[in-house]
């Protein structure tokens, strides 16, 4: 079974549940209520497991010759986008057919913003991924700097999983502060002239990848800062940052 139709199964068996409330069946509500909070996590959860296989595939296929790879993780964005569309549908559910608590609401209302970040970074890795297709990086100074902003965005989204599961606040904040590390590596890209002074459509190109993974950082430094409100239950100030 694909990954959208698990999902999409799970999802109607909760819905045939909340259903048989309205025909009169005994069934806990607040079981109903919590089974459906816990799914929209874990379909979250799974959005987010696909982000970083997007990611991390679309670092692999930057020098290589496997241009089948690179088409597999742009089709692959249709499945991402799927699932983000799924998520929508169970906010609206929780929101329309349950009574969410504060606390719980918050919850929700993250998990809208987070899936619109990490679908963002699905985009992104498809369009590196485009880029591959395009050119291909032989250069050892540009795919080192290419690659390690893909392998930082990664361990950005591994420990976020960790400070969301820990409701660690310290852990978000540093994970805001890693975002420099990807900015600081796509400014040597851009202004070096070691990569002008090379062919100026693989300059381009790697320049463009850069762009890519730079907004990867930023979205996941926007999930973080959902992370940093569900835990909390205020916004991560300017000042913080």
């Amino acid at each position: 079974m694909s990954l959208i139709r698990r999902t999409k199964y799970s999802l109607i068996l909760l819905m045939n549940r909340q259903n048989a409330i309205f025909q009169g069946d005994s069934v806990d509500m607040r079981e109903i209520y919590e089974e459906a909070l816990e799914h929209l996590k874990e379909t979250v959860h799974t959005l987010a497991e696909e982000a970083y296989y997007s990611i991390k595939k679309a670092m692999e296929v930057l020098g290589n010759d496997d241009l089948a790879a690179a088409r597999t993780i742009i089709a692959h964005d249709q499945e991402i986008n799927a699932i983000e569309h799924d998520i929508n549908d169970q906010v609206v559910s929780l929101i329309t057919k349950q009574q969410p608590i504060a606390t719980d609401l918050r919850v929700i209302m993250a998990s809208v913003k987070i899936a619109s970040e990490l679908e963002r970074i699905a985009d992104n890795a498809s369009s590196i991924a485009k880029i591959r297709t395009r050119v291909k990086f032989e250069d050892e100074y540009i795919l080192a700097r290419l690659k390690t902003m893909g392998k930082l965005s990664m361990l950005m989204l591994v420990d976020l999983e960790n400070a969301y599961k820990n409701k660690d606040v310290s852990l978000t904040k540093e994970i805001i502060e890693r975002d420099a590390d990807i900015n600081d590596l796509y400014k040597e890209i851009v202004n070096t002239t070691y990569l002008i002074d090379n062919d100026p459509f693989v300059a381009g190109q790697a320049q463009l990848a850069g762009r890519h993974l730079e907004r990867i950082g930023d979205h996941i430094t926007n999930i973080a800062e959902n992370v940093y409100y569900f835990i909390t239950g205020e916004q991560f100030d300017q000042y913080e940052k």
